[in-house]
């Protein structure tokens, strides 16, 4: 059984921002959004997304340099995320397949570097756009 993670007021307000988000959110857009909640300075913005990003309930899309709300609930936390990307109407899906996951747990270099973590983002185009 997993260790029940408890959230600072900061992170709660933040990841609820982010789990009612349909898009990709910047952290100064999350920052514009809760300011009414008091959450005035960016440094507490990133604090929380750093600490949400490191247990596992949002993930940066680095390609976008935004947070989504962890969709998968068997996710592995920070160091394994993929994600297909539409590149007509951007819509974002963490991809969860076990045999990709697989693959890349066992995955090595042609200089023998085994990775610790990987994040991943595939563009393509949706059911929806093609």
């Amino acid at each position: 059984m997993q260790k029940q993670q408890y959230l600072t007021k900061n992170q709660q307000i933040v990841l609820d921002l982010v789990e009612k988000s349909t898009q990709p959110l910047k952290a100064y857009s999350i920052l514009f959004n809760v300011q009414k909640k008091g959450l005035k300075a960016p440094l507490q913005v990133y604090r929380a997304l750093d600490k949400l990003v490191e247990i596992g309930k949002i993930h940066k899309i680095e390609s976008r340099n935004a947070f989504v709300a962890c969709k998968n609930s068997s996710c592995q936390v920070s160091k394994a995320t993929a994600f297909s990307i539409c590149e007509v109407c951007e819509k974002i899906t963490e991809i969860s397949s076990s045999s990709l996951s697989k693959y890349l747990t066992d995955f090595k270099d042609k200089d023998g570097m085994k990775y610790s973590k990987y994040n991943l983002e595939f563009f393509g185009l949706c059911k929806k756009c093609r």
